[in-house]
């Protein structure tokens, strides 16, 4: 296999060779433009940031649209830097008054919005892009992100919503501009992570002007992304291809990390400090659903860097490590368990499944109890998964991984409390409802590899339970409009942290987040209480008692299934230089290199 391995490398490197040069930067008028070839496994949805919300189409709108903070490279855990803040955000001893400045001279990328000008980016771009999270109209689900903590905010979408128009221009008590570069924002109580919600992509500067040219209906600027990031789009086929050039008016910055004492930094750093950022002005995208489609790419040398997701895993992994063959071809791989959680919900708005009754938390729980995820975890994932017993993921601030869900597997025990309950067994052997009628339950998922090795562990798990299942397959971006609507009856959600910290979990299962972020539409008062309540804790053991009662409301309820965290494996060709995956960041474009092909 290492010989065929290589001989597909000096192939692929030779292919290289033969085309034509690319054409040269502006800023390097003799060297040509590096290029990354890169694979997304789902389509693209909006690159409007404000209502994209899933990781495929997070990796454009960070590289496109800038948000005032980011993370450090090669710190971990995590650590919050300035993006095009001119430095971290001056905080209250009370944690409700916030300071930021920006850097001058940020220009958005030139379009016909500005009408020949060259546009500087403001603090009032910012203060726009956040309203907008709250325009009615345009429904993003990104609005819990400062729901409930700007001074004056939801006031006037309260306004928008009688009105039917959100004023845009109305001046609110919680943003206050000092100058164009300044802004103090007013919070209503404490909140020591705002820092991190303004390094999360929604939260990223779009201009006034764009929005009004190529808006939709809705305000919804879904096709002509216009940032001050690294990188800006320059061609598109919806659903198949995607590139991004470097956005050369990007004020100059030098890569500059600290290495620890990792000696894997120590490399990155030897090879990338004092460059340029960044040093790949092309980065070439393609959709790949399918799984060893997207193998063979990264096999024949037509890919540079490659997520290796589970169903995929042992083509390279070996005992978690990187097979020698492909180690000895010079391949990287880069490895971490995701700040992320699957889970297994339940629409609790739907007529069969959902609802607080005694019947109802009975076959939830019966179903929780039927399904063995350690045996999904190695089926359909490759054993590139953790088991997860607590809503927060290792990696993230909260986690306890002591805890121990009340929700096991324990088929038997599943069958009993079925019985009990009336879910009786009809002649054919399935279950009917308590009434005598019939009971079918839909479960929905991807309709590629893993989507369909999900149901079919999900079948087998109904079936020793009595219950008869449907799989509806669809396409992720069919999946994402159903569950904002709370249409779907059930689902494995996979949810990656937006930022480091357990109230990002925790909110998943907050009711006012319905319709949102909050899949399930898990609406129960005691919790929506705990969860407000965590809002006003920095975090510690206080708050960290309250996740925990949660966490146990929820399963008494039995209203979601802890499933597990995965593991992202990322493979590099070898001509990729400085490449580490960060477990925040969707992707890290503008911090690596890539060596010419020879």
């Amino acid at each position: 296999m290492r010989s065929q391995w290589l001989r597909r490398l000096a192939l692929a490197t030779t292919l290289g060779a033969m085309l034509p040069p690319a054409a040269a930067a502006p800023n390097e008028p003799n060297e040509p433009v590096k290029v990354l070839r890169y694979i997304l496994p789902a389509a693209e949805t909006s690159f409007d940031p404000a209502i994209a919300r899933d990781l495929y189409t997070g990796h454009l709108t960070q590289a496109i649209f800038e948000t005032l903070y980011t993370y450090d490279y090669l710190a971990r855990p995590a650590r919050l830097v300035p993006g095009s803040a001119a430095a971290l955000p001056e905080v209250s001893a009370d944690g409700k008054t916030y300071t930021i400045r920006l850097k001058k001279g940020i220009l958005f990328t030139p379009d016909p919005a500005f009408n020949g000008k060259r546009r500087e980016l403001t603090m009032a771009d910012y203060v726009y892009s956040w309203k907008r999270l709250f325009d009615p109209k345009l429904s993003s689900p990104h609005s819990w992100l400062f729901e409930g903590k700007i001074v004056g905010l939801d006031k006037l979408a309260e306004q928008a919503k009688k009105s039917g128009k959100f004023d845009y221009d109305a001046a609110i008590p919680g943003f206050e501009l000092l100058d164009p570069y300044t802004l103090r924002i007013q919070l209503t109580q404490t909140d020591f992570n705002l820092g991190m919600i303004l390094a999360h992509e929604p939260t990223g500067a779009l201009a006034r002007e764009v929005v009004l040219k190529y808006g939709d209906s809705k305000g919804e600027v879904a096709s002509n992304p216009v940032g001050t990031g690294f990188y800006k789009l320059g061609q598109w086929v919806r659903g198949n291809r995607i590139v991004l050039e470097e956005n050369t008016d990007h004020l100059p910055e030098t890569w500059d990390f600290q290495a620890g004492n990792d000696p894997d930094d120590q490399r990155i750093v030897r090879q990338m400090k004092g460059k340029k950022i960044p040093q790949i002005g092309r980065i070439e995208i393609s959709v790949l659903i399918e799984d060893q489609s997207r193998w063979l790419s990264f096999q024949s040398g037509g890919t540079d860097l490659f997520w290796l997701d589970g169903p995929l895993a042992t083509k390279a992994i070996l005992n978690g490590k990187l097979r020698p063959e492909l180690a000895a071809a010079g391949v990287q791989l880069s490895r971490l368990i995701d700040p992320e959680i699957t889970y297994y919900y339940w629409n609790m708005e739907d007529p069969i499944l959902g609802g607080f009754s005694k019947e109802k938390i009975a076959l939830r729980r019966a179903i929780a109890m039927s399904h063995n995820i350690d045996e999904e975890i190695r089926i359909v994932w490759n054993g590139q998964a953790e088991k997860l017993q607590y809503p927060i993921p290792p990696g993230v601030v909260g986690y306890d991984p002591n805890y121990k869900s009340l929700l096991q597997y324990d088929p038997v025990l599943a069958n009993k409390l079925l019985d009990k309950f009336g879910y009786k067994k009809g002649p054919d052997g399935w279950r009917t409802l308590p009434d005598g009628k019939p009971m079918v339950l839909h479960y929905s998922s991807r309709n590629e590899a893993s989507g369909v090795l999900q149901a079919e562990m999900w079948r087998k798990s109904y079936t020793s339970i009595g219950i008869k299942m449907e799989n509806d397959r669809m396409i992720f971006s069919d999946i994402l409009k159903t569950e904002k609507q709370c249409k779907m009856q059930s689902r494995s959600s996979p949810w990656l942290a937006d930022y480091p910290d357990g109230d990002n979990f925790m909110q998943l299962f907050y009711g006012p987040n319905s319709h949102q972020n909050n899949n399930g539409c898990y609406r129960d008062p005691q919790y929506d209480q705990w969860y407000a309540a965590s809002q006003k804790m920095p975090a510690g053991p206080e708050r960290d008692e309250l996740f925990h009662k949660m966490a146990r409301q929820l399963e008494v309820n039995a209203g979601a299934l802890m499933g597990y965290a995965r593991y992202r494996n990322m493979l590099a060709q070898k001509t990729v230089l400085g490449y580490k995956k960060h477990p925040i960041l969707h992707q890290e474009w503008q911090y690596i290199d890539i060596e010419k092909a020879k």
